[in-house]
């Protein structure tokens, strides 16, 4: 038969194996590039501001997404559970993305404001002291002052990526990094401005210091906030 032949000849098997697998990847990766509902056109998504852009960074360094996922399911128990199911459009800006793959703790795609600042602080500090069956480690170090090399250019990065930073945003970042968390400074209102839905205030409840809680207290706040569901048509997005 003519598969024994084939099956018989490595070189043949390889060559006709590579084949098979090109056309299979063109197929389904192709269609990605023109179809226009990959990622739902959804209201309220913007870029992160540059404080919730390192929250992001220190929540990947610390291994947060090891633990926890964001990515909510279709699945009944999971919405009733957690809200909404997570949407693509809302993962649009994470580079890489921070979805995870195991639930040692709750998904947090929609943890922004079900918390108090305090409850975040104190919880990341000394998670048994408000969970006691919790098994995170305690991140007290987090109080540290936030070292940061240069925002404009991490901003400018995301840019290349298909980030839709402002040239004002990109120019006004350092000033913003302060200012959304100090909300007397003069540019706190220019950070509500510039960032919808962005939460100024002193996150950590040390308002002389900018530090690595501040960051990360300001990006899981504002998990889940920003898109409007009420404008979501689901059916819509699959038309």
């Amino acid at each position: 038969m003519k598969h024994s032949t084939i099956e018989k000849n490595g070189s043949i098997l390889l060559v006709l194996s590579l084949l098979v697998v090109t056309i299979g990847g063109i197929v389904e990766i192709a269609p990605l590039f023109y179809l226009e509902n990959t990622i739902e056109k959804v209201k309220g998504m913007r870029p992160y501001s540059p404080l919730e852009l390192m929250g992001q960074n220190i929540y990947k360094r610390e291994g947060c997404n090891l633990c926890h996922s964001q990515m909510i399911r279709p699945f009944k128990d999971e919405v009733e559970r957690y809200g909404h199911y997570s949407l693509a459009a809302e993962s649009m800006y994470d580079h890489p993305f921070v979805w995870g793959s195991k639930r040692t703790g709750p998904d947090l795609a929609r943890v922004g404001g079900r918390y108090s600042d305090e409850w975040q602080r104190e919880h990341l500090i000394a998670p048994r002291n408000l969970v006691p069956e919790s098994v995170m480690p305690g991140y007290p170090f987090l109080m540290q002052p936030l070292k940061v090399h240069d925002i404009k250019a991490h901003l400018i990065a995301n840019k290349t990526l298909g980030v839709p930073y402002t040239k004002e945003q990109i120019d006004n970042a350092a000033v913003d990094l302060v200012s959304q968390a100090n909300p007397d400074s003069d540019g706190a209102e220019d950070v509500e401005a510039r960032y919808p839905k962005a939460l100024v205030r002193d996150f950590d409840g040390k308002p002389e210091t900018l530090t690595e809680m501040d960051a990360l207290i300001a990006y899981l706040q504002v998990l889940g906030t920003l898109v409007d569901f009420s404008t979501y048509d689901a059916k819509a997005n699959l038309r």
